[in-house]
């Protein structure tokens, strides 16, 4: 019994020491910690963002903080139903929660049970940095405790509600009422405030607009609770239920969309960042560039982009309707359907393609205009946006094969969507515009995707690093058919749909696409690309009405214009890489034969046509039309005492013709190409044996040997000559 006095007494002091040195430590680390009333009504300033040289852009006035007798009853309700149960009978910190927090945690081996109450949220919002160590949270206890003797609950709830962030870069619930229901907090329903409510604990996982079913179960939980503590009886509860989830935001009146764009894209970069921490976030945001998408004049709705091609960073944006998913009509084929084809060494620029109207399996594309019904190379197709060739390639590639290189560039097709439609843009979402400058961003790099972004870094006041961008390269395309394709989306703005843009003194890239309805085009897009940049424009209604029959020509002239204030000096040209030659091929064999045949290494420059092809693709065969000439068999007849031997058109040829009679040997004719050759010496009642031999230069061709002819006599039938 003694040694069990001595053990607990042992204990006792030790845990006495214990309680004393943390005491201790408690009143050392909290000194001078003193609550700050300023600081309680937290601005949105306190996430800075900086542009490309480091200068502050310029952000929203000061928030509007709403007081706490016009929020509706069931608003403050909905916050302590869901995040604090206690709050009106605790002093600041709810023992019973801490410990039975703390249970959970150690039976689960982690630390994903809170027990913040209201209070202590407020104060770390606005007082303290995010770190999680036990001198932070003395703190908290001090400042929570001194908040809660200071305050009133109703005074602690309106500095609360005003100060949390909403998700969407809304701040206090005077903006997420704004822009989630485009009303003041007086007028929010119950369910509204439970959606609110439930935003809080992850704003960016629960946002309405982007997870709708997480969202309204989230919501209903709340709800439920609201039930559970009293706040609503169960009519209440049931209308709340049936109320829809808003579908689309109201606008903030952000400074631009970029700063929107930096907000959103923060939230899911660090979607659990203290609220209330000084934060500096550095962006690739360019002012002038940004004024020169804001000057574009639309009557639409517009979405316009410029993305760095080495950074992977957007430079600046602006989307009147935000970056909506939108079907992409023609802006997917290099990407979906000629890049594939090339990769997988299936096509070249020059490969003709019958532009013929084609029952795919039930399925009939049509071009804008008709088809032609002739060939046409795939450089030629693209150039010009023609469906059916467009459509006939990827019925060669195949629909799967095409959809996985969208997939490694980020762009998800549902497998209902598996379908040859694709190849012009058929799909039931689409994709945002950013989601396709990124696309042709790869082909930019040379093969290389990134996702971009606008955030480059994130720093707390005291210049801890919360960020850093790093962005991972995926490998979609090889070099060279990058090069091919770029290559042919530069005839595209040369000759092709994007020919408003061939006035710009540099190497530029460009492809169009329009997607019509019934009753007008409902999208119409340019994309375009420097060695630096991409240029992307979108334009159409985010109400699917139509925009008028322009075509892809105001988005072209929007991108003329950024593309001519971006440089003030040429971007360095497209380079060839290694695994791409530039090939002469035979024209007759090409326009005639539609074959793709090497020209003969000796044959005249005007009697070939070039293009470029992967080393590794290269056409099998090669001419010899001009290194061994060799011409169809001449025709040979006997008319009114003469010879006539006619020759098929080969103007680059020289003939040597040469006549055998009576084991003697004469040339009759030596010269250019003539369709008809005549002999008047014969002499009747002989037999004569004609040869022709091509030459090209000193290069003699295989002789022919043509059919022997009789000069008949005078008294002879006509048609007893031949023998």
């Amino acid at each position: 019994m003694k040694r069990i006095f001595i053990a607990f007494g042992l204990l006792a002091a030790t845990a006495g020491t214990l309680l004393l040195g943390i005491f201790f430590y408690y009143l050392g680390v909290t000194n001078g910690v003193t609550l700050d009333p300023e600081k309680l009504r937290l601005e949105t300033a306190r996430t800075v963002f900086l542009d490309a040289e480091g200068r502050p852009i310029e952000q929203n006035a000061a928030k509007e903080d709403v007081p706490f007798s016009e929020f509706p009853a069931h608003l403050p309700n909905a916050f302590v139903s869901v995040e604090d149960k206690h709050f009106y009978t605790h002093g600041g910190v709810d023992l019973p929660r801490i410990l039975k927090a703390a249970v959970k945690n150690a039976v689960s081996l982690s630390f994903r049970e809170g027990a913040s109450t209201i209070s202590q949220q407020l104060i770390k919002n606005t007082h303290l940095s995010g770190e999680k160590t036990l001198k932070r949270k003395f703190k908290e206890f001090k400042l929570t405790r001194a908040l809660e003797k200071n305050y009133s609950k109703e005074e602690i709830m309106e500095l609360y509600l005003n100060s949390i962030y909403f998700g969407h870069s809304a701040f206090g619930i005077n903006e997420a009422a704004h822009f989630y229901f485009g009303k003041k907090p007086a007028n929010l329903t119950a369910g509204e405030s439970a959606l609110l409510a439930a935003l809080v604990k992850s704003p960016n996982r629960y946002s309405p607009f982007k997870a709708p079913e997480t969202c309204l179960a989230r919501r209903n939980f709340v709800l439920s609770l609201m039930r559970d503590q009293g706040y609503l009886d169960e009519r209440e509860f049931t209308d709340a239920l049936l109320e829809a989830l808003p579908t689309e935001p109201h606008s903030l009146g952000k400074s631009n969309d970029y700063l929107t764009l930096a907000a959103e894209e923060l939230d899911e970069l660090l979607p659990d960042r203290p609220r209330g921490a000084l934060l500096t976030v550095f962006t690739a945001y360019d002012p002038a560039l940004q004024k020169t998408l804001e000057d574009i004049a639309c009557d639409s709705d517009l979405c316009a982009l410029v993305r760095s091609v080495e950074t992977d960073a957007l430079r600046a944006v602006r989307a009147t309707a935000g970056l909506m998913k939108r079907l992409p009509a023609s802006t997917v084929k290099p990407l979906l359907v000629y890049g594939p084809a090339i990769e997988e060494d299936l096509l070249s620029p020059a490969t003709p393609l019958l532009d013929e109207r084609t029952d795919f399996g039930g399925y009939f594309p049509d071009d804008a205009g008709g088809a032609s019904g002739k060939y046409v190379s795939a450089r030629y197709a693209l150039s010009r946006s023609i469906n059916i060739p467009a459509v006939r390639v990827l019925n060669s590639l195949g629909v799967e094969r095409g959809v996985s290189y969208l997939g490694r560039m980020g762009m998800e097709v549902g497998r209902e969507d598996y379908s040859l439609a694709l190849a012009l843009g058929g799909m039931r979402e689409g994709f945002t515009l950013k989601q396709l400058a990124d696309g042709y961003a790869t082909f930019a790099s040379g093969g290389s995707y990134a996702p971009s972004g606008t955030v480059l870094r994130v720093e707390t006041d005291n210049g801890r690093v919360l960020y850093e961008r790093t962005p991972h390269k995926t490998p979609v395309f090889s070099e060279d058919t990058s090069f091919l394709v770029t290559d042919m989306l530069r005839t595209a703005a040369r000759e092709g749909t994007a020919r408003r843009l061939a006035s710009l003194p540099f190497p530029v890239a460009a492809k169009t696409g329009t997607h019509e309805g019934a009753a007008g085009n409902l999208d119409a897009y340019t994309i375009a690309y420097t060695t630096k940049d991409v240029v992307a424009v979108w334009m159409g209604n985010a109400d699917n009405s139509p925009v008028g029959a322009s075509g892809g020509g105001l988005p072209a002239n929007a991108a003329l214009s950024v593309l001519q204030s971006l440089y003030p000096k040429a971007p360095p040209d497209f380079e060839v890489p290694t695994g791409v030659v530039k090939l002469p091929l035979d024209a007759e064999a090409y326009e005639r034969e539609h074959r793709l045949l090497r020209a003969d290494p000796v044959a005249p420059p005007v009697t070939t046509i070039s293009d470029y092809f992967r080393t590794c693709a290269l056409p099998a065969e090669t001419s010899t039309k001009f290194s061994v000439p060799a011409i169809p068999m001449p025709q040979i007849s006997v008319e009114n005492g003469s010879v006539t031997i006619v020759l098929c058109h080969a103007e680059y040829y020289d003939y040597v013709v040469k006549r055998e009679n009576r084991g003697q040997t004469a040339t009759i004719y030596t010269g250019k190409y003539r369709e008809r050759i005549v002999d008047n010496s014969v002499r009747a009642g002989e037999r004569y044996v004609y040869t022709v031999t091509p030459y090209y230069k000193d290069r003699a061709g295989k002789e022919m040997t043509l059919k022997a002819v009789s000069v008949p006599k005078k008294e002879e039938l006509p048609d007893d000559w031949w023998d």
